[in-house]
């Protein structure tokens, strides 16, 4: 006999809810703040470096600059990249919308690409499709943890003299072709949001390889002023400084980068939690009729920031039946993201639904799974447990129509 849905009033899967994604923090990461608290410095001190240093060297980049959050971050990045008034920039609209914001913010203006039906990545082809004469940039934007098609994506880059700046929000400790995501385009930006693989609180950092990108970076954080002699255009005094063009205050504090480096000694332990609890998810899930589980490209080793499943045949049109209904068993199932150009703020500014069928067609059948470094194995059960229980539910055409 079917078991009563909590929505109707049965028993749920679990008495408290299980969140989408939660910061593991410990003791180590408690003395590091206070170690900071204690010194002489709480923002724009030593840690800063330190922290930059350790995720360059993690990811195999030559520079990082940190920023007060992956929003900054990415605006920085398009301002070194020169993108301007004019400028068109290609990316994903599957992504959160500062992936594209951040071009609205130098005013060049986004283009949605549509995404590949089986990564959800931006497709390639339909972005060497869109690139024209005012074409600037490409933003690829590793969703859920898997590296975008680098291999074509830095092909049509060296076509047509376009910068890559890669948002690894989701995919820091991925892996493309063995080399670490961060280390391969002009610039590559990581999120240390707390639902992100590691955390300083709010934060976010470029790595890059680019000199000139890096030091347009470091200016850029801190009001477009330098203090370093070999960059300033005048002869000055000591405690002179410039400032060389309008920059912003995206600093880091100490504080967030003491944590963020002992986060940092964590990592690799952080993502084969995930993805072990990704197996479990894969060999529970791959069965099932109506579901799809979530692609992994072999060239590609996925961080596992977000478990997608997405629902299609019979289920096709229930997802937010199937929604509430895990809601209900207490499962903290999210949806990761609405396309971006359908939102308000880019439909008053000519973005029309329908540009990118690909993508709108996957964001209505896709639901995320808790995903996080402190599940504990009856956590993962308890998931597993909900979404056949639900899934089940709604496979039958009672279940369907009540």
């Amino acid at each position: 006999m079917e078991e009563k849905l909590a929505i109707f009033g049965g028993e749920p899967v679990r008495d408290s809810l299980l969140p989408y994604g939660k910061q593991s923090i410990d003791d180590q990461d408690v003395r590091a703040v206070v170690d900071a608290l204690k010194s002489d410095y709480i923002t724009t001190g030593p840690a800063i470096e330190a922290f930059e240093k350790g995720v360059a060297d993690y990811v195999g980049a030559v520079y990082a600059v940190a920023f007060s959050n992956g929003t900054a971050a990415l605006h920085a990045a398009c301002f070194a990249a020169g993108i301007g008034k004019g400028d068109e920039v290609i990316t994903t609209p599957l992504t959160f919308v500062a992936s594209a914001n951040c071009v609205l913010y130098t005013g060049g203006k986004p283009v949605f690409a549509d995404v590949d039906p089986k990564t959800y990545n931006i497709d390639p082809s339909s972005a060497a499709s869109l690139v024209t004469s005012k074409t600037k940039a490409i933003i690829p934007v590793d969703f859920t943890g898997q590296p975008a098609d680098y291999d074509k994506i830095q092909a049509l880059a060296d076509q047509h003299g376009l910068v890559v700046i890669e948002d690894a929000a989701h995919a820091l400790g991925s892996e493309y072709k063995g080399e670490k995501v961060g280390s391969y385009s002009d610039m590559t930006m990581f999120s240390f949001h707390p639902v992100k693989h590691i955390t300083t609180g709010e934060g976010g950092i470029i790595t890059t390889n680019n000199r000139v990108y890096y030091e347009k970076l470091m200016m850029f954080r801190t009001h477009g002023i330098t203090k370093d002699p070999g960059q300033m255009l005048e002869k000055r005094h000591p405690w002179e400084y410039e400032m060389q063009f309008l920059g912003y205050n995206y600093r880091m504090t100490d504080l967030q980068a003491a944590l963020g480096s002992s986060q940092l000694t964590k990592l690799d332990a952080f993502v084969a939690k995930r993805r072990a609890i990704v197996s479990v998810y894969n060999k529970e899930f791959c069965q099932m009729a109506n579901v799809i589980t979530p692609e992994q490209l072999p060239e590609a080793n996925s961080s596992h920031h977000l478990y997608i499943l997405r629902m299609t045949g019979t289920l096709k049109g229930l997802r937010k039946e199937i929604f509430d209904a895990l809601r209900a068993e207490n499962i903290g199932v999210n949806v990761h993201y609405m396309p971006v150009h359908t939102q308000p703020y880019y439909k008053d500014r000519g973005y029309t639904k329908g540009m990118c069928p690909v993508a709108e067609e996957v964001y209505e059948g896709i639901v995320s799974l808790p995903l996080f470094p402190g599940m504990t194995e009856s956590d993962v059960a308890d998931v597993v447990c909900a979404v056949k229980k639900v899934i089940c539910h709604y496979e039958t055409a009672e279940g369907a129509g009540q």
